[in-house]
């Protein structure tokens, strides 16, 4: 078995999550993200509802 470094062992890891992660980012399309502030008055202020929109 290999001996790894600290260093060695950090981009080991994040090699192997970029492996799986990127794949699926460039099949999927982007959502946006909508911030819509609202009152609320049951709660007597605003509140904010995040939506995504493909």
């Amino acid at each position: 078995m290999a001996k790894l470094t600290r260093r060695g062992f950090i981009a080991v890891t994040a090699a192997a999550g970029a492996v799986r992660v990127v794949p699926s980012l460039a099949t999927k399309p982007q959502a946006r993200h909508i911030l819509t502030l609202v009152y609320d008055k049951s709660l007597g202020m605003m509140r904010a509802i995040d939506r995504l929109v493909p």
